[in-house]
């Protein structure tokens, strides 16, 4: 490895990290899954679900990328080549979820421009679906819509420059403006929101615990998995990232500054939301709950509405709210996009302009059908489809396979404590092996069970109430998809060799 493809400091690596996690769904994701699970008493199951599944993962997927020094596909196959596959699972997912992320970047990017003369109007949700997206019915393609499409071509020609341009030159001088400028922003937005009158309104609703609500299951389920999707754990990113990481990187270390940043990056993000939702809620003069939404009805309908009621400096209060949006996807993006540009490039023995090109241009291309008037559907189907079938179901692959079939938690924890100062042990073994497990397998068969019971509920019908033709081409087969082509390209042969001296060690 080239000194080019090392970060150029630790800060720079911890802002990659950080910057990957802290992503478009983070800022509406959060706020919404803590209240309604409990509002403050949600952080007791979250702060655990952190400390025993969040940072206990991001610690093996540091070490897996630092000791096996590649992508994820490489570092599998260093450590068994039985298991490359699940490399590409990795990134084949990555690679799906990154052509549907950049479209989001760029109506956010959009209602940055939207936003100083607040053109939307009054009527947030009719300018967003209609006006703005043209929406079709679901399953047609329709044509492109310009105001998505240019915003979406400059998505992609920043994220591919960055990228081409390597990793101290490229990721982490990006990453270096990105991250300290979105918090920067973002706490603007947030000390502008908890001054808006009502905003102790929206506080109390976010913050007031209903300690009942942890004796339910279901709500220690919904914190875990706020903090494995939160945490961009399974995507590849973090095995590609720390493979980046000088041989004497403290990897414990790392994994908690990067746990904790992103926590409390969460933790803003609801304070600011639920401040902004209290001052809506008192004009409006309903409850909260009454205005409180979630996904993109969060972002580009509700937040236009609460901007429109600013009393003063509305339109630069909008201007920074998805300024930020669109520098939170750009990290995030440059993230998701370099696992399968160094995955290309390792696997085929390109340089790293060929696969920015083949992949990142391919990527590029498929985002076009998310650019149609019927790319608001596709998109919601395969963006549920594939994080919860397809990164939820890798991570539940992922540690299995690694502590219970391959059983190299032993490897990589003497490998993360020669180079730490926080040792892991015993109880990191025991969340790995046994707790993460136990809660994500549990995920996963009442999700399979609650989708696969909707396919024959003729009453309220399928996610969404799609289609089942739209939700069997559109939904469950862009997780299976992503699968089999994992499978496939794991069976091609190396153009370089994959062994290296860490696999000696190990």
């Amino acid at each position: 490895m080239s000194m080019r493809e090392q970060w150029g400091t630790r800060a720079g690596f911890i802002l990659a990290a950080v910057g990957s996690a802290i992503g478009l769904g983070n800022i509406w994701r959060f706020p919404a899954t803590a209240f309604e699970n409990g509002g403050g008493a949600f952080f007791i199951p979250y702060l655990f679900a952190l400390l025993t599944a969040g940072i206990p993962l991001l610690i093996m997927e540091f070490t897996i990328g630092h000791k096996y020094r590649g992508s994820a596909p490489l570092s599998y196959a260093r450590m068994n080549p039985k298991s490359e596959w699940i490399g590409w699972w990795m990134v084949i997912v990555a690679f799906v979820i990154s052509t549907y992320y950049a479209v989001i970047i760029g109506w956010s990017i959009s209602y940055s421009i939207f936003s100083f003369n607040l053109q939307w109007g009054q009527d947030t949700e009719t300018f967003l679906f209609q006006d703005f997206l043209q929406r079709a019915n679901p399953g047609e393609v329709g044509g492109l819509v310009p105001g998505i499409l240019i915003p979406l071509i400059i998505v992609w020609a920043v994220t591919l420059g960055v990228i081409y341009r390597g990793v101290k030159k490229g990721i982490e001088f990006a990453n270096r403006i990105f991250i300290p400028t979105l918090c920067i922003i973002f706490l603007i937005i947030v000390i502008r929101a908890v001054t808006l009158p009502g905003a102790v309104q929206g506080l109390q609703a976010f913050f007031e615990p209903d300690f009942t609500a942890i004796m339910n299951g279901d709500v220690w389920v919904a914190a875990y998995g706020q903090i494995f999707f939160s945490l961009s754990i399974a995507f590849a990113i973090m095995i590609t990232y720390s493979s980046y990481l000088p041989k004497t990187s403290d990897i414990t270390n790392n994994a908690f500054i990067t746990g904790f940043s992103n926590s409390s990056f969460e933790l803003l993000a609801g304070i600011g939301i639920f401040g902004a939702l209290g001052f809506m809620a008192t004009q409006s003069g309903v409850p909260v709950e009454d205005v409180a939404a979630d996904g993109i009805g969060l972002a580009f309908v509700v937040i236009p509405q609460i901007i429109n009621q600013f009393p003063v400096l509305s339109g630069l209060f909008g201007f920074l709210f998805f300024a930020s949006l669109t520098l939170a996807g750009l990290s995030s993006l440059i993230s998701i996009t370099e696992t399968y540009v160094k995955g290309l490039s390792e696997k085929l023995n390109i340089s790293r302009g060929k696969a920015v090109l083949f992949g990142g241009g391919l990527a590029a291309l498929i985002s076009l059908l998310y650019a149609t008037r019927g790319g608001l559907y596709f998109l919601d189907a395969a963006d549920y489809f594939i994080n919860q079938f397809g990164v939820a179901l890798l991570g539940l692959v992922e540690v299995i396979t690694i502590a219970w079939f391959m059983r190299r938690l032993g490897v990589l924890q003497d490998h993360a404590n020669g180079i730490s100062d926080i040792r892991v042990g015993g109880l990191w073994k025991l969340c790995l092996g046994i707790i993460t497990p136990i809660v994500l397998g549990y995920m996963m068969f009442d999700l399979f069970r609650q989708n696969l019971m909707k396919q024959f509920d003729t009453e309220n019908g399928n996610y969404e109430g799609y289609p089942d033709m739209f939700i069997l081409t559109n939904g469950w087969s862009v997780p299976a998809a992503a699968l089999v082509i994992g499978v496939i390209l794991a069976l091609i042969r190396w153009r370089r060799n994959p062994e290296t001296e860490a696999d000696k060690e190990a």
